[in-house]
């Protein structure tokens, strides 16, 4: 399955997820967010961590997702970006 097909139909589940793993604001980029995305392909998803929010909260976070939507999920923060793409990336990335 293709992951923005994947990600239409859990969105709201994604959305949860996103909470109860200390973590906001989630949004698309890559392959997804220019609807070049196959079957195979990852889901890449940036959000950003909460106060108190561990490499625990992000490793279960990018577990449950892939999980529960059956793809690869590519799960990033700002800061994890490499600086030389992360201006483009923030300004292109769309919430889900």
């Amino acid at each position: 399955m293709k992951p923005s097909t994947a990600l239409e139909l859990k969105r709201d589940a994604v959305r949860e997820a996103v909470i109860r793993f200390r973590t906001t604001n989630p949004r698309i980029f890559g392959s997804v967010l220019y609807g070049t995305d196959q079957d195979g392909s990852d889901l890449d998803l940036l959000v950003d961590a909460l106060p108190g929010a561990t490499l625990f909260d992000l490793g279960g976070l990018q577990v449950e997702l892939e999980g529960l939507l059956g793809v690869q999920v590519d799960l990033l923060t700002p800061g994890d970006l490499p600086p030389r793409f992360r201006e483009r990336v923030l300004s292109e990335a769309i919430p889900i």
